[in-house]
């Protein structure tokens, strides 16, 4: 007679038992990184935790996940629309002392900045005065405004856009720089006023601005009023088509009367 064979009741090696687990979990890394879920992967285990502990439904978690993801993809666009804005100095509206610049319009200003009419209605802001009064640090806020509330925007001092624009002739890339820049909003333009500027550069901001006309934002700092423009535009009739095309939809902040902020910023 045979032997009748006892059951085998040996459990599964702990080693043998987290085998699926761990194949199940590089499976997961694998699909979420395929899918450019790196939120989701950061934090899996916490989601989990949260769905155990208030008894999410699968409903619930679903819904759970997405919103996150949502929110991280969102607050990654935002961050990476900032760092490519080309801003020097992130300057918040926030951090603006206007307690040491008493004969600015403080209430003014931020109705501008509070109705966001400038971005749904693509009206420009100019800001005219004196150096170091704050004009820089005023459109930098307004531009980070729009940036943080889903717009593309970017900063450029004057000198730079005409070295760009008189570059791009030079090599044929007239209709790219442009188009490059038309699709900015809004787009700042930094320090109008501190170079003189050839005739051909003239002729080339001011098709710059004639097609951004009220279809696109743009705001500017002068530390000259629009009167003194054509002591460096060199060309009475674009100066006044130029100004008619700036200030026919636009907001101008008038600074010549406040005091330089940067000494008062370094004591």
């Amino acid at each position: 007679m045979t032997s009748r064979s006892k059951p085998n009741n040996a459990k599964p090696s702990k080693s043998n038992s987290t085998e699926p687990s761990k194949l199940f979990e590089d499976e997961r890394i694998a699909m979420l990184k395929y899918l450019r879920l790196g939120n989701l992967q950061a934090n899996w285990d916490d989601y989990l935790s949260k769905a155990g502990k208030g008894r999410f439904s699968a409903e619930r978690l679903l819904k759970f996940v997405l919103e996150e993801e949502c929110r991280a993809k969102q607050e990654n666009a935002r961050l990476l629309r900032r760092q490519r804005a080309n801003i020097p100095e992130f300057l918040e509206m926030e951090t603006f002392p206007f307690d040491r610049q008493p004969k600015l319009d403080r209430q003014k200003i931020m109705s501008y900045y509070d109705s966001f009419q400038y971005m749904t209605l693509h009206r420009n802001l100019v800001w005219l005065g004196p150096t170091g009064c704050g004009k820089t640090g005023l459109a930098t806020a307004f531009l980070l405004q729009a940036i943080d509330r889903g717009h593309r925007g970017y900063f450029v001092t004057f000198p730079e856009l005409l070295q760009q624009l008189f570059q791009a002739m030079a090599d044929r890339s007239e209709a790219k720089v442009l188009k490059r820049f038309l699709a900015f909003d809004p787009l700042v333009v930094d320090e109008v006023g501190y170079v003189e500027v050839e005739s051909a550069q003239v002729g080339q901001f001011f098709t710059l601005m004639h097609k951004r006309h009220k279809q696109k934002t743009t705001l500017i700092t002068s530390n000259l009023g629009f009167s003194e423009w054509g002591s460096f535009l060199h060309n009475a009739h674009l100066t006044s088509a130029l100004i008619d095309r700036l200030t026919s939809n636009c907001h101008t902040i008038h600074m010549k009367d406040c005091t330089s902020l940067r000494g008062k910023l370094a004591e």
